[in-house]
Formats: C-alpha cells, structure tokens, sequence
C-alpha cells in the first residue's frame, strides 16, 4: 500500500502546531506550568505512566517513540514536543519528526534531541537540555542549565529503571524536577 508522504508530515506536524504552543504559553503565563518529560517508550506506552501525567499540560517525548498512536494517545493530556529517535526512523509518520526541537514554555526555553552526541555546541539561551537514548536517567546542572534524560518509560533495558520525570516551570524559571520510578 502505498502512503502519501504529505499526509504522513502533516500527522508529524500536528503533534508540534507553533500557534497552539504559542496561544499555549501565553495562557499559562501567570501559573506554574506541569510538564511530563519522556523518552524511550519503544511502542510501550504504560497505563501508570499515562495516569502520572494527567497533570500536566505539556509533554516532551525525546524519542524512540516507535508507534505513533502513542503520540496521538499523549496529546489527549497535554501540548506535544516530539523530536524523533534512532528506532523511530524505520517508522512511518514518525520519521519525519525533527532530530532536534527548540522552544520555550512558559518562558523557559528548551532544546530536545535524542541523543546527547547530537546536541549542538551552541546553546546560548537554552535553559533545559533534554535528551534521551542511554535508557538511564539522569539530571545534572552544569553552569545554570539543565542536562536531563527522563530514562525509558517503556521496557527497562540495560539494567535501568522504568523512569519520566516531571518538571514545573514559571516566568521564565525551571521551579522543580521530580523523577518518576515505575515498578
């Protein structure tokens, strides 16, 4: 069967539409903003991990998402930043997603890619790196910016926890991190 690949970008793009992200923003301008930050659910989207999220307003999936009726079932929740994965390039409508994402929410601005190695040098103004790949969390501050890789929410592999973390950010200021465990 063959597929139009405009039908397959638009579907791509409509997880990242910049007018609602922008009205979006706006709207949350004056409260603190809940974000769910993902990566690595590798076509297994968790009940758990979808009950987690309900509270936020605002998604970021860095990658390896593997079936894009996971993104469609994320964006009943929240605002949807999706960069594509090293998996996610065999697949169909997912392909077309970007390698690497720069936005801001809530005033805070983020770069997301999936691999760390693909981060590029300049990151002037970009308050939150978030990436995926190594299926291992980890949060660290390095010069005032945040490094962050939410883990794998979908099948725990190379001896990693089932992890996401959750951020809340407000003019212009990350507020918090939490990570997430999952049994």
């Amino acid at each position: 069967m063959m597929i139009d690949r405009n039908v397959l970008k638009e579907r791509a793009n409509r997880w990242m539409n910049k007018e609602q992200a922008s009205a979006d923003a706006m709207k949350h301008r004056e409260g603190a903003v809940n974000i769910a930050v993902l990566s690595d659910t590798h076509g297994m989207l968790r009940r758990e991990v979808v009950a987690e999220i309900r509270d936020c307003t605002h998604i970021i999936h860095a990658g390896d998402i593997v079936k894009e009726t996971d993104l469609d079932e994320l964006r009943l929740y929240g605002l949807i930043y999706a960069v594509r994965g090293n998996n996610d390039l065999w697949q169909p409508g997912l392909r077309d997603l970007a390698g690497i994402l720069r936005f801001q929410i809530a005033g805070v601005s983020f770069l997301v890619t999936h691999d760390r190695y693909d981060v590029p040098r300049d990151l002037d103004g970009v308050q939150a790196v978030i990436f995926g790949h190594s299926h291992r969390y980890s949060e660290e501050w390095t010069d005032g910016r945040l490094w962050l890789n939410p883990g794998s929410c979908g099948y725990a592999r190379f001896g990693g926890d089932v992890t996401i973390a959750k951020m809340k950010v407000q003019d212009g200021k990350i507020l918090n991190v939490r990570r997430i465990d999952f049994d």
